[in-house]
């Protein structure tokens, strides 16, 4: 008689558990020149690199708050940067229409930072980059030269993780990272003019007095001159000629209102620079002289501004 009999094998596998790590590296930010006199934004980014391990396959949200910064800030809508005691002001934002502030759970006037989850692979490691969108603000511009700096650590740079589904999750673990923001500030002038009209005359046989302007913008602090050629004949300040053909009308341009002081290429103005426009009075005279046939005499003067 054949008996048969069944062998049963179990094999039990643990199941391992790993604890999960992450790390934050934040690159810095550089907005490079700013011209603070154009009244645009100038937008840059900064990349934050995380790389974790742990159990296969654990999903790991990533909440990465920043803080004001070194610089502090003006308001929720404004972090600045400073050169000295003299600020920047600029903002960080989570999304590329830089729309919405990236915020901490260290700042009661903002929002709470973004989060971002990753899923490790089935071997237990992940890693993601994430974008940091900066914009320097516009209509700066009685911001001073120099060059301006920002840096984030410590409480500034509360970079934190969790396998909860909030930011806001008791088992948050800090991961500690650093980084800067900076920019450059260079002196800028913007040079602007009224003509001169001395209107229309019958005859020559006295002065005949007209003003303009020439306008002047430049960052704070930054010293410049204005001066003024000789215009289409290369004349002394004091002896331009008006043309018409072969004909002139003799004038001058002066920098006083009593027409004493020349205003020329080697006369020049000077002024320093607060941000706002600077207004140069230009004083024309036309002089008593024989009067030359009808018609309509002109030149023209170039402005130069030196900084």
């Amino acid at each position: 008689m054949l008996r048969a009999i069944s062998l049963l094998l179990f094999l039990l596998l643990p199941t391992f558990s790993f604890a999960n790590s992450c790390s934050f590296s934040t690159f810095n930010m550089n907005f490079g020149a700013v011209d603070t006199l154009s009244g645009n934004r100038v937008n840059s980014t900064a990349a934050i690199t995380v790389n974790c391990t742990g159990s296969p396959r654990q999903r790991i949200l990533l909440c990465p708050n920043l803080g004001a910064g070194s610089g502090g800030a003006s308001s929720a809508a404004a972090r600045q940067m400073l050169s000295g005691s003299n600020p920047l002001n600029y903002q960080l934002y989570t999304d590329s229409a830089r729309t919405v502030i990236w915020g901490s759970s260290t700042r009661a006037d903002t929002t709470r930072s973004p989060a971002y989850a990753l899923t490790l692979s089935p071997f237990g490691t992940g890693s993601r980059t994430i974008t940091v969108y900066g914009t320097v603000l516009g209509n700066q511009t009685a911001v001073a030269v120099g060059t301006y700096l920002s840096s984030f650590s410590g409480s500034h740079t509360t970079f934190r993780y969790t396998t909860g589904t909030s930011c806001s999750s008791p088992a948050e673990i800090a991961a500690p990272t650093s980084f800067s923001v900076n920019a450059n500030v260079a002196a800028n002038c913007l040079v602007g003019v009224e003509n001169i009209d001395f209107g229309t005359k019958g005859v020559l046989s006295a002065n005949a007095d007209a003003y303009g302007s020439v306008t002047a913008t430049c960052t704070p602090g930054t010293t410049y001159t204005i001066s003024l050629n000789g215009g289409t004949t290369n004349s002394a300040p004091s002896a331009r000629k008006m043309s018409r053909g072969s004909e002139a009308v003799t004038y001058g341009l002066y920098k006083d209102v009593s027409r004493t002081q020349p205003w020329g290429g080697a006369t020049t103005v000077a002024g320093t620079g607060n941000g706002a426009t600077q207004v140069f009075t230009v004083y024309g005279r036309v002089l008593s002289q024989p009067t030359p046939s009808p018609g309509t005499y002109t030149d023209t003067v170039v402005v130069t501004l030196t900084y």
